[in-house]
């Protein structure tokens, strides 16, 4: 007797069938776990530079698509996993359910609120998977806090900082106004990193500056964006990158009433009075692999998954508040988002 999953419908005797837009890191880690994992297969492949897609191609045996909205046309691929520039995402997730296919998406889901709404309602009207990938959340990182959280009492201050030095910036799309977005969207981690721990924000209160060298480009920002909570927490989120910086860092300080904890990717340390704790940090290793594993749980089996996209949708419709605040300087209150 065959197990078929009443929600999705695959055969546990045939591999998914996979597709890949992009060829860069994440698209990497995609595919060598597809390709690895006996309940899929990783069929085709689109990139945006037809050298890069066809050494991609060779490397996993899958076969080259002429464009993304080809690829999604396809009749003989079940999943679409898009891993392109932030600017692509939502069109590319529209059109992949459009055409009834299962999607899993990069974070942000797109760079526009009302895009990423109507993918969400597309894929419950299609009965199709649509998974936003935020690995933060699986990370040693994001669990080692959740777990000290309880340590510290109520929390009233939290301040999160990412900021990557980098000696030269060449015009990668990452530094692209286009294609990677207003920043603190192009890296809605920070953001979704404070949703999911302290829940609803009131408002935002966002300050950006960029250093430019061309029309699109950038070879340095930084984005401050103050957050208050509903619960009383207020958070500062401080995310820079580029030229600008001699110095890395990436710090997430959390102040309770009954102690403080402070986390880097690697450690973490409870602070009460004189006594200090360490706190100890799981990998960041093999989460892209560990996200796809889920997936494919999800379709076979029907289990359910680490993140929802109401809670992505959130963390997506802060971060634009953020870039109004940044627009228009001045505070924006969010009301029922």
């Amino acid at each position: 007797m065959t197990n078929i999953d009443t929600s999705f419908g695959f055969s546990m005797n045939a591999p998914i069938r996979v597709g890949i837009v992009g060829t860069g890191f994440a698209a990497k880690l995609r595919a060598e776990t597809v390709q690895a994992d006996g309940r899929s297969n990783l069929v085709a492949v689109a990139g945006r530079t037809p050298d890069q897609t066809a050494a991609f191609c060779q490397t996993f045996g899958a076969e080259a698509a002429v464009s993304w909205r080809k690829l999604v046309e396809r009749d003989d691929l079940d999943l679409v996993i898009v891993c392109t520039v932030n600017r692509d995402h939502g069109a590319i997730v529209l059109a992949a359910l459009e055409n009834d296919k299962h999607v899993v998406v990069e974070y942000p889901l797109s760079l526009d609120v009302s895009e990423g709404e109507r993918a969400i309602e597309l894929a419950a009207q299609k009965q199709k998977l649509l998974h936003i990938e935020h690995i933060e959340l699986l990370g040693g990182l994001h669990q080692a806090i959740k777990a000290s959280l309880p340590l510290i009492g109520k929390v009233f201050y939290t301040r999160y900082v990412t900021i990557t030095a980098q000696r030269s910036v060449p015009e990668r799309w990452t530094y692209q106004h286009s294609l990677f977005g207003f920043p603190l969207i192009g890296a809605i981690s920070r953001l979704h990193r404070f949703t999911d721990l302290f829940g609803e924000v009131t408002s935002v209160n966002c300050q950006t500056q960029f250093w430019d060298t061309g029309p699109d480009f950038y070879k340095a920002c930084l984005c401050n964006a103050q957050l208050r909570f509903a619960n009383g927490v207020f958070a500062e989120a401080v995310y820079g990158k580029g030229e600008t910086f001699s110095q890395s860092e990436n710090v997430f300080t959390i102040y309770g009433e009954e102690g403080t904890l402070i986390f880097t990717p690697e450690s973490g340390q409870l602070i009460q009075g004189e006594n200090r704790r360490a706190i100890e940090v799981g990998t960041r290793r093999g989460l892209f692999a560990k996200d796809t594993d889920m997936v494919l749980e999800c379709l076979l089996n029907n289990t359910p998954l680490y993140v929802n996209n109401t809670s992505s949708l959130y963390s997506l419709k802060v971060a634009d508040a953020a870039r109004r605040s940044s627009e228009i300087r001045q505070n924006v209150a969010l009301g029922n988002l």
